[in-house]
């Protein structure tokens, strides 16, 4: 059953003892408050929302409350901050000077302020229960702060060394995955969009194996595993492939949110032509027919077409044609309706047909869906 006691706490007795390093790991209260467990997500609040947090301390206006968890099993490190994660940081990164608020930092403020400061007292609510009790809580009480992403919540429900390992490859702001995916991936770390996207990849790739997958599946089996080391080498395998056989240089703007792990485990064990797919790839991204230039890479590996999303007949080129062929179909000779009609390529778009008038013949639906099914 879970138990609910309501404390008061100064800024002063939070910022005692801070520690912010990977060795450490981030604490406050003379040592006995975690303010990142494995759950929290990475710091996110932006200079504006820091200085509020420093605005609203200096002139004594309450602070929203904060939850802790009392842990029934680490006597160390007895409490863990549920919410109120980003003002807990703000508050100890000003008061150790790392931030200015009004072009001061703490250590240039009169003493009567840094006193006021270290003496504001904040409302904190702390819980005791199981662990799903704890988890439930944490999702129920974010929903009014700034809502968690799903992966987010997901690190919260999978907690272990798995995540922890996983999150300094895929969660920090400059971590590895950043690194090497900044224009391949979508998305920014701290957000977790990496490590959803690599985890969204590695159950696809085991789904493809023949292990039917899904991404909470592959971190509920995984939870307590050592480290995320087979996760992030699937990773960089992926996107060193997609690096080594595509130039960044000329294709930045292409490469960007592909499906870059279907594409490794469909074709890394191939030796593809580079210079030939280069070229290939130079003419699709100058020809007016191809709409969707994000679909040249997926074209130029697959060969389907629909990825291009090639300009249709326009209804004038169509009209025109419909007229000059007597309202009657090029290829069975029965006469339709224009809205029965479709215009086709007579020389096809991949033999170097272009979407222009002299080029086009006016099909009824069957016959023209006979002709793409050859």
């Amino acid at each position: 059953m879970m138990t609910i006691q309501q404390i008061k706490v100064t800024v002063g007795e939070i910022v005692k003892g801070y520690v912010n390093n990977d060795e450490q790991g981030v604490r406050g209260y003379d040592g006995q408050l975690d303010i990142r467990p494995p759950y929290q997500r990475e710091f996110i609040y932006n200079e504006k929302e820091q200085q509020a947090v420093i605005t609203t301390v200096l002139h004594g206006y309450p602070l929203n409350v904060m939850y802790w968890v009392r842990r029934s099993d680490d006597a160390e490190c007895p409490f863990e901050v549920m919410d109120g994660q980003q003002r807990t940081l703000s508050l100890c990164e000003y008061v150790a000077g790392k931030f200015s608020h009004e072009f001061k930092n703490f250590f240039n403020q009169p003493a009567d302020v840094q006193r006021r400061i270290l003496e504001y007292e904040l409302t904190v609510y702390v819980c005791q229960g199981d662990a799903s009790e704890k988890l439930e809580w944490f999702r129920t009480i974010n929903i009014a702060g700034k809502t968690l992403t799903d992966q987010e919540l997901h690190n919260a429900i999978y907690a272990g060394p798995f995540v922890s390992d996983a999150k300094r490859h895929f969660s920090k702001p400059n971590c590895g995955a950043y690194r090497l995916g900044k224009d391949l991936v979508n998305g920014v770390p701290i957000r977790q969009d990496f490590l959803k996207k690599a985890l969204e990849w590695m159950a696809a790739h085991e789904t493809r194996a023949g292990h039917p997958q899904s991404p909470v599946g592959y971190m509920a089996q995984h939870q307590h595993d050592p480290n995320a080391n087979n996760l992030w080498t699937y990773f960089q395998n992926v996107l060193n492939w997609a690096l080594t056989n595509f130039d960044l240089r000329q294709f930045r703007r292409i490469m960007k949110g592909l499906d870059w792990a279907l594409y490794y485990d469909c074709f890394h064990e191939q030796t593809l032509d580079v210079k030939a797919l280069t070229e290939r790839m130079r003419r699709l991204m100058l020809d007016g027919d191809v709409q969707r230039k994000g679909g040249i890479i997926p074209y130029v590996l697959t060969g389907d077409e629909r990825h291009l999303d090639l300009r249709a007949f326009p209804d004038d080129i169509k009209l025109a044609v419909y007229e000059l062929q007597g309202h009657r179909c090029k290829a069975c000779g029965q006469e339709f309706d224009y809205e029965m009609m479709e215009g086709d390529h007579i020389t096809p778009w991949r033999d170097g047909g272009r979407t222009v008038q002299e080029n086009c013949q006016m099909l009824c639906r069957e016959c023209n869906r006979r002709k793409g099914a050859r």
